[in-house]
């Protein structure tokens, strides 16, 4: 255990502060890291040394170097990594949601723009301010979309970065956090644009990749995907014009409706869902969510802030006197 500690300083030596912790049998966390690393000792310095790899072990290289910021983790989640159980979290929510557009499509006979078609409105899946007591609403609103182009760039960004990170940290882990920000984003819509429907799940999506651009710019250092700084550039870029075309479609829209249009509130909800919740659970892939004390305090604000939008929900409508559009 010294000899592990040793290793894991950077000047080889252990101070007397640590000695006194090791001797004394306290355990910091530090410490316990120190020791997780000993434990790691694998044959190459540098994952992409690998030579001879099969097509499913390149691809968990990729990911890897894509995710993880420290040489030691990602060799240590190279060889460690199976599949079981294998990532099918944001997969089976991405094709239940196209299943669903596709339905309401043929049905409809429309693929864009369908919320200013008066039966799609009418669904018992989307978000509106009229039925919300029906409490499902505020998660099943994300297997609805507007149309074709916000679809696709949902599901391009769920498989492109959502797969990979539940590759890296689990089911458990990336539901937790897509789930909260789409719930985060139709109580924010009730609360900040309060006769406002929701549709899509962006505030999902915005979770999963403002947690994970967060995470990259904090180990700006460490981090080895390719073209990091181009590919951050164009994340922004998308996740900002979506923003854009969802603001414009709120306040001008191009065909007149019968209500207002879907807010945008629910895309800013889930990006700061995904940079305070988020940055914790992507922080490290390997230790445990419950022993971190910062966990608890965004733990403790998300549930919060849950309390009062029910409250809100309840009781702010008829205080406020607001002028609800007619139920679809």
């Amino acid at each position: 255990m010294l000899f592990a500690l040793v290793q894991s300083n950077e000047d080889g030596q252990v101070c007397y502060q640590e000695l006194i912790e090791l001797m004394s049998s306290k355990r910091s966390s530090s410490f316990r890291r120190a020791i997780a690393n000993g434990r790691r000792t694998l044959q190459r310095e540098i994952l992409l040394d690998e030579t001879g790899l099969g097509v499913y072990k390149r691809f968990v290289r990729y990911v890897a170097y894509e995710i993880l910021p420290c040489e030691t983790d990602r060799r240590w989640y190279f060889h460690q990594n199976s599949l079981c159980p294998p990532p099918v979290f944001m997969a089976i929510i991405t094709i239940i949601q196209i299943i669903v557009f596709m339905c309401y499509g043929i049905m409809l006979n429309k693929w864009v723009l369908q919320t200013y078609q008066p039966d799609f409105m009418k669904s018992s899946l989307v978000y509106h301010p009229r039925h919300r007591l029906q409490v499902w609403r505020f998660f099943s609103y994300m297997f609805m979309h507007v149309g074709l182009e916000q679809l696709g760039f949902n599901a391009l960004l769920q498989l492109m970065i959502g797969v990979p990170l539940e590759m890296v940290h689990g089911i458990l882990r990336i539901s937790l956090l897509y789930m909260a920000g789409v719930v985060a984003g139709s109580l924010t819509v009730s609360i900040t644009d309060m006769r406002a429907p929701v549709v899509g799940g962006s505030g999902g999506v915005y979770a999963l990749c403002s947690a994970h651009l967060a995470n990259v710019v904090m180990n700006w250092a460490g981090m080895r995907c390719p073209y990091k700084l181009l590919r951050m550039i164009l994340a922004l870029v998308c996740m900002s014009s979506e923003v854009g075309r969802a603001v414009w479609l709120r306040f001008s829209p191009p065909l007149p409706s019968s209500g207002p249009q879907p807010s945008f509130m629910a895309h800013l909800a889930g990006a700061v869902v995904g940079i305070s919740m988020g940055l914790l659970i992507l922080r490290s892939y390997e230790e445990s969510l419950q022993k971190q004390c910062s966990w608890w305090v965004i733990l403790f604000s998300f549930i919060t802030f849950l309390l009062f939008a029910i409250f809100w929900n309840i009781f702010a409508y008829e205080l406020l006197g607001v002028q609800l559009p007619p139920a679809p």
